[in-house]
């Protein structure tokens, strides 16, 4: 009987997460009680070799950083955030994301765009705009929420086949010709940015047709986990990410925390740190240790009507 790539790994990853159910479980456990906040290894791809290898510190801009490999027996070697990369890579970046929530007014334009771009299957938001309020006496506000692309992912930790990685430049992948739908990755994350197939999902012809390709994220299948993966192939080509190209308030920034430089739909382009540092940005739920490359600007002097106020009569 010949067994595909796929089923080869789910056959040995049962096994696998067989012998290593306990420790698996045991650090989602430890994740979803918030007793380890810290300390997760963060995995990145090597530039050179393709291998994936574990991060002994989350690195600073254009610092490198000591790694060792993923697997055994591998020696310790050095991964540069900004080394030369291969052709047609983009290793020598590390990408941010900042959301203006003063300007979000929350058309659902980025949703939409997302959507298209990647032909997310239906009832799935990769970035998925919300409407919150922090208190009964305080102005609601939306909150547009892609994957974070934590530089500590609890997703890629519980992982029992490699399935997600974080890559050099900061972007968590989701390789679904490994995915073995486990769902670990879903239970981990804190911000609620996976998605599973359960059944089949609709197809375009245009999606049909196309070669899985990890940087798009289709085809899309059954039985496999999907996310936000801030459109690396726009990205690779000095564009901006589908939602933020898309964004008619200017209100998602793009940018290299290596190069500090951020752009918006609007052509405006300003230094990536100036840009935090004099809006007041903060990291969503940052206490958890997970190191989000998503910042926000608190909604401030805000350049659009208030969402309507549901508790109003």
């Amino acid at each position: 009987m010949k067994l595909s790539r796929r089923a080869l790994l789910q056959t040995t990853a049962a096994f696998a997460v067989a012998a290593g159910a306990p420790e698996a479980v045991s650090k989602l456990a430890k994740w979803l009680k918030g007793h380890t906040p810290r300390g997760v290894p963060a995995l990145a791809a090597d530039g050179s070799t393709g291998r994936l290898v574990v991060l002994d510190a989350v690195p600073e801009a254009g610092r490198p950083a000591v790694a060792r490999a993923a697997g055994a027996g591998h020696s310790t070697a050095a991964v540069a955030p900004g080394a030369p990369a291969a052709p047609g890579a983009v290793a020598t970046h590390r990408f941010v994301m900042v959301i203006d929530l003063a300007r979000c007014d929350g058309c659902g334009a980025c949703t939409e765009a997302c959507n298209a771009f990647h032909f997310v299957p239906p009832g799935q938001e990769w970035i998925k705009v919300c409407r919150l309020k922090d208190s009964e006496n305080t102005a609601p506000y939306w909150f547009p929420r892609p994957c974070m692309q934590c530089d500590n992912p609890p997703c890629v930790t519980v992982c029992p086949v490699s399935a997600t990685y974080k890559r050099e430049d900061g972007i968590v992948m989701q390789d679904n010709d490994r995915c073995i739908g486990c769902r670990f990755c879903i239970a981990a994350c804190p911000y609620g940015a996976r998605y599973f197939n359960w059944v089949e999902p609709l197809h375009s012809p245009e999606e049909r047709s196309a070669t899985y390709n990890i940087e798009m994220q289709y085809p899309h299948r059954k039985g496999v986990v999907e996310k936000c993966v801030f459109c690396p192939s726009l990205v690779g080509e000095g564009e901006l990410p589908a939602c933020a190209r898309a964004c008619p308030m200017g209100a998602i920034w793009f940018g290299d925390e290596v190069e500090d430089i951020a752009a918006n739909s609007q052509g405006q382009r300003m230094k990536l740190s100036e840009l935090i540092r004099q809006n007041g940005g903060y990291r969503y739920l940052e206490e958890l240790g997970t190191e989000p490359r998503v910042y926000y600007l608190p909604p401030r002097r805000r350049v659009y009507p208030a969402p309507p106020d549901e508790t109003a009569t």
